[in-house]
């Protein structure tokens, strides 16, 4: 069974995403949220009332959309419904200044036997070898060194 959800705004809700609608600038994202919301509305303040197909047509959105926006609005209220889920990962730095220093140290330093220079996977190979890391993505020295004027590709050219 599909859980139906139901959207009711209250005058001021409604107010505030007509206001979002109709002027200033906006995130397309939260100016589609706000008439999938203003479309679906089964409150009081809403004069005519759309069938969710014909709201999902006329917006060129699907109908899961529809129904994701009016679960979050249901459930989460209203900010939520328009600007989507918060980002809830939080990522610690590896890349400390200490780190940062000992990689562009490492790259300017002479590359292994068997190599004309550092890739930015023997970088990080032998930061752990080296116990800087416990462990270490070669993405991560790519931003470490995008940073710093060791970059190769950070000169001006001519």
């Amino acid at each position: 069974m599909v859980k139906k959800y139901k959207v009711t705004l209250q005058a001021e809700e409604r107010q505030s995403l007509e206001a979002m609608t109709q002027k200033g600038s906006h995130q397309s994202r939260k100016v589609i949220n706000a008439l999938i919301l203003l479309n679906c509305d089964e409150g009081e303040f809403n004069q005519r009332r759309l069938r969710g197909e014909d709201v999902a047509e006329v917006l060129k959105v699907s109908l899961r959309r529809l129904d994701r926006v009016k679960k979050r609005f249901v459930e989460e209220g209203l900010e939520t419904a328009l600007g989507g889920q918060p980002r809830q990962r939080q990522y610690e730095r590896k890349a400390d200044g200490d780190l940062e220093a000992r990689l562009v140290a490492l790259s300017c330093s002479e590359p292994p036997k068997g190599y004309s220079q550092w890739s930015l996977r023997l970088l990080a190979d032998r930061a752990v070898e080296l116990e800087y890391v416990d462990s270490l993505s070669y993405e991560t020295v790519r931003r470490v060194l995008k940073k710093t004027k060791s970059n190769p590709g950070g000169g001006s050219v001519g």
